[in-house]
Protein backbone atom coordinates (compact mmCIF):
# COMPACT_ATOMS: atom_id res chain seq x y z
CA UNK A 1 0.00 0.00 0.00
CA UNK A 2 1.49 3.71 -1.06
CA UNK A 3 1.40 6.00 1.73
CA UNK A 4 1.68 9.79 2.39
CA UNK A 5 4.54 10.87 4.09
CA UNK A 6 2.69 12.36 7.19
CA UNK A 7 0.57 8.93 6.99
CA UNK A 8 3.24 7.02 6.56
CA UNK A 9 5.25 8.45 9.66
CA UNK A 10 2.69 9.09 12.01
CA UNK A 11 1.82 5.13 11.23
CA UNK A 12 5.18 3.81 11.48
CA UNK A 13 5.99 6.44 14.81
CA UNK A 14 2.69 4.76 16.29
CA UNK A 15 3.26 1.11 15.66
CA UNK A 16 5.05 -1.01 18.25
CA UNK A 17 5.50 -4.02 15.52
CA UNK A 18 7.00 -1.42 13.00
CA UNK A 19 10.30 -1.98 10.85
CA UNK A 20 11.45 0.66 8.74
CA UNK A 21 13.21 -0.46 5.47
CA UNK A 22 15.43 1.40 3.67
CA UNK A 23 15.99 -0.14 0.10
CA UNK A 24 18.49 1.99 -1.36
CA UNK A 25 22.16 1.14 -2.12
CA UNK A 26 24.86 1.19 0.76
CA UNK A 27 26.22 3.83 -0.60
CA UNK A 28 22.45 5.80 -0.72
CA UNK A 29 21.87 4.65 2.80
CA UNK A 30 25.12 6.09 3.71
CA UNK A 31 23.69 9.78 2.80
CA UNK A 32 21.67 9.91 5.79
CA UNK A 33 18.32 7.86 6.39
CA UNK A 34 15.11 8.01 7.91
CA UNK A 35 15.19 7.49 11.81
CA UNK A 36 15.86 3.31 12.64
CA UNK A 37 16.03 2.34 9.27
CA UNK A 38 17.30 -0.68 8.31
CA UNK A 39 19.38 -1.44 4.99
CA UNK A 40 18.22 -3.82 2.65
CA UNK A 41 19.80 -3.15 -0.94
CA UNK A 42 17.02 -4.21 -3.40
CA UNK A 43 19.57 -3.93 -6.47
CA UNK A 44 21.12 -7.68 -4.72
CA UNK A 45 18.54 -9.41 -6.50
CA UNK A 46 18.40 -12.74 -4.81
CA UNK A 47 20.57 -11.66 -1.92
CA UNK A 48 17.56 -9.32 -1.21
CA UNK A 49 15.40 -12.29 -1.21
CA UNK A 50 17.09 -13.83 0.79
CA UNK A 51 17.33 -10.90 3.62
CA UNK A 52 13.41 -10.34 3.13
CA UNK A 53 12.56 -13.61 3.31
CA UNK A 54 14.42 -14.18 7.31
CA UNK A 55 12.04 -10.74 8.46
CA UNK A 56 9.05 -11.68 10.40
CA UNK A 57 6.16 -12.11 8.64
CA UNK A 58 3.73 -10.67 11.39
CA UNK A 59 5.73 -7.39 11.75
CA UNK A 60 4.51 -4.70 9.69
CA UNK A 61 7.22 -2.99 6.89
CA UNK A 62 7.68 0.84 6.34
CA UNK A 63 9.34 0.54 3.09
CA UNK A 64 11.24 3.59 1.39
CA UNK A 65 14.06 4.33 -1.18
CA UNK A 66 14.90 7.73 -3.22
CA UNK A 67 11.43 8.10 -5.09
CA UNK A 68 9.56 5.95 -4.01
CA UNK A 69 9.58 3.34 -7.30
CA UNK A 70 11.96 0.66 -5.66
CA UNK A 71 10.54 0.82 -2.46
CA UNK A 72 7.33 0.29 -3.97
CA UNK A 73 8.40 -3.04 -6.28
CA UNK A 74 9.85 -4.20 -2.87
CA UNK A 75 6.84 -4.12 -0.86
CA UNK A 76 5.47 -5.85 -4.13
CA UNK A 77 7.98 -8.39 -3.93
CA UNK A 78 7.25 -9.08 0.10
CA UNK A 79 3.50 -9.24 -0.40
CA UNK A 80 4.29 -12.41 -2.75
CA UNK A 81 6.52 -13.50 -0.16
CA UNK A 82 3.52 -13.57 2.23
CA UNK A 83 4.00 -10.04 3.95
CA UNK A 84 0.86 -8.68 4.67
CA UNK A 85 1.44 -5.37 6.05
CA UNK A 86 4.13 -3.56 3.86
CA UNK A 87 3.59 0.27 3.44
CA UNK A 88 5.46 2.30 0.67
CA UNK A 89 6.69 6.20 1.18
CA UNK A 90 5.05 7.90 -1.80
CA UNK A 91 7.68 10.25 -3.14
CA UNK A 92 10.65 8.40 -0.84
CA UNK A 93 13.68 10.11 0.76
CA UNK A 94 13.71 12.41 -2.09
CA UNK A 95 10.67 14.13 -0.81
CA UNK A 96 10.88 13.36 2.63
CA UNK A 97 10.30 16.86 5.06
CA UNK A 98 10.37 14.57 8.27
CA UNK A 99 13.94 13.73 10.14
CA UNK A 100 16.91 11.96 8.96
CA UNK A 101 20.29 11.15 10.62
CA UNK A 102 23.49 9.71 9.83
CA UNK A 103 23.52 5.89 9.32
CA UNK A 104 24.81 3.73 12.08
Amino acid sequence: MNLQQQQWWAEAQNDENAIIIDVRTPEEFERGIIPNAINIDIYKGQGFIYLIEELDKSKTYYVYCHAGSRSAKACQVMQQLGFEKTYNLLGGISEWNGPIVEAN
